[in-house]
């Protein structure tokens, strides 16, 4: 069988690494690149406007992308257009009156230009203060129109569009360059949570109750892919040396009914009652002791289709069969539940509910009859007597029987959930010593666990069990 090749994780990493680099290199080159060409830019309109305070003082000639119209009157301003006037002295500032005076207006239809971002950068003369305002000119992006007035000269209108204007600014690509980098970022986020996802989503896989029974999903990358196919395969090794040995048992048992029916009936023909007795009672004890193991094994597998039930009646069938034979097994209801009721007009009230509280799961109806079994047999054999009851809450049901005059302890019945373990004081009692042991996978496969406490009567076992498992 050919598979299909799947990228390895080192792969993938050292691939998304080098192309985060990339991309944040890039980024970063992309962001430099326009802030140097947007320094470049103001950089020129502030040299412009230094040409432009030589020109207006000595008549030099214009920089490069500005023009000089001379003015009849004073402009006046377009309805709707703002207008900034500033006055330049030869300080640089209006408090210092020394040398010609300078008065600029800059008309503009969407802005403002305040004060302060036309103060004198670079310098207090009155030609980095001229300066300073085409430097701020170009840095919004508007069509101001820029007029000029030394002492009680004419007026002159300065066209300088190719220099300050719109058209003249560089793109800003930073933002651009921000959301690439911040995008190479989330792709490399997203792609390692994609992958710790995958490895999340096989370990969770891995945890649920039903990994033993069902392949676990095979995909991502190659390593998680390889250690699935692993993990599959040793599951479906496990459960079939399960089954193995549970065919091996279940033949063994079959095959040793005919020789142990023939041991009975050549037992009958002994004449000591003492020697026919003992001789019957091994037979019991090997034929016990088999079917205990296969039941076990059986239980570990668990191949019983999980269903709907009614744990309430799955328990009153079984101490009916035990009440039938005239064993001292009750069934206990649960604690009584209080119900609302009242009208629109009548204060609620609280009263004890009538009805049978009937506790309903999903679980396997034939393991759990042979564990609520296991439980009453290991009650009437350590104890006089059995008591269940069934209860539950939104999340879980229980069923827990209490004896009456065990003296084992809480430990000694944690002990008894081993395999072949069993009570000092079993005596002479059937068994082999697997009956909790049962009981405990049983409640293991169920989502659940056994549990053990002291109780006024007795040794109350607990059989908790999660109420939809599977």
């Amino acid at each position: 069988m050919i598979r299909s090749s799947r990228p390895s994780l080192r792969m993938l990493g050292s691939i998304w690494i080098i192309c985060a680099m990339i991309a944040g290199g890039g980024a970063v080159w992309l962001w430099m690149a326009s802030d140097a060409a947007w320094r470049g830019h103001l950089d020129q309109a502030y040299i412009a406007g230094l040409a432009l305070h030589d020109s207006v003082e000595n008549g030099s000639a214009l920089p490069p992308g500005l023009s000089m119209a001379q003015l009849r009157d004073a402009p006046s301003v377009p309805q709707g257009w703002r207008e900034t006037v500033i006055t330049l002295t030869g300080g640089g500032r209006p408090d210092l009156t020394r040398g010609a005076r300078l008065s600029v207006r800059i008309q503009s239809p969407d802005i403002l230009y305040p004060a302060t971002e036309v103060e004198s950068f670079g310098g207090g003369s009155q030609a980095a203060g001229l300066a300073s305002i085409t430097r701020t000119l170009a840095r919004f992006c508007s069509d101001p129109r820029l007029f000029v007035q030394t002492e009680d000269g004419p007026w002159t209108r300065i066209d300088g569009a190719p220099v300050w204007g719109c058209a003249a600014a560089p793109p800003d690509r930073r933002l651009l360059a921000g959301l690439a980098g911040f995008g190479a970022l989330g792709l490399l986020l997203g792609w390692v949570a994609q992958v710790s996802g995958a490895f999340a989503a096989f370990a969770a896989a891995l945890r649920d109750h039903r990994a033993r029974n069902a392949a676990l999903p095979v995909g991502g990358v190659e390593e998680l892919r390889q250690t699935a196919e692993a993990v599959n395969a040793y599951v479906a090794q496990d459960r079939a040396a399960l089954e193995n040995r549970a065919m091996v048992l279940s033949g063994v048992s079959h095959d040793l009914g005919t020789p142990a029916t023939r041991l009975r009936l050549r037992s009958a023909m002994i004449e000591d009652p003492d020697l026919r007795e003992r001789l019957e009672r091994d037979i019991d004890e090997m034929t016990t002791m088999i079917d205990g193991v296969l039941t076990y094994t059986r239980a570990e597998i668990g191949a019983e289709p999980f269903r709907r039930l009614s744990l309430t009646s799955l328990a009153e069938a079984v101490v009916a069969d035990y009440q039938d034979v005239g064993l001292p097994v009750s069934l206990r209801g649960a604690s009584a539940r209080s119900a609302r009721s009242g009208t629109l007009f009548a204060r609620p009230t609280t009263r004890p509910s009538a009805e049978v509280h009937a506790v309903l799961m999903r679980g396997q109806p034939t393991s759990l009859r042979r564990a609520l079994s296991n439980l009453i047999d290991n009650a009437l054999k350590y104890g006089r007597a059995a008591v269940v009851l069934v209860d539950g809450d939104a999340d879980e049901a229980w069923i827990t029987v209490t004896d009456r005059g065990s003296v084992l302890t809480e430990d000694d019945m944690a002990r008894l959930t081993g395999a072949f373990q069993r009570g000092e004081n079993a005596g002479t009692a059937s068994g082999v010593g697997l009956g909790l042991a049962i009981v405990s996978t049983i409640a293991a496969q169920h989502g659940g666990r056994l549990e053990f406490h002291r109780a006024a009567e007795g040794l109350e076992a607990r059989l908790v069990l999660a109420r939809t498992w599977a």
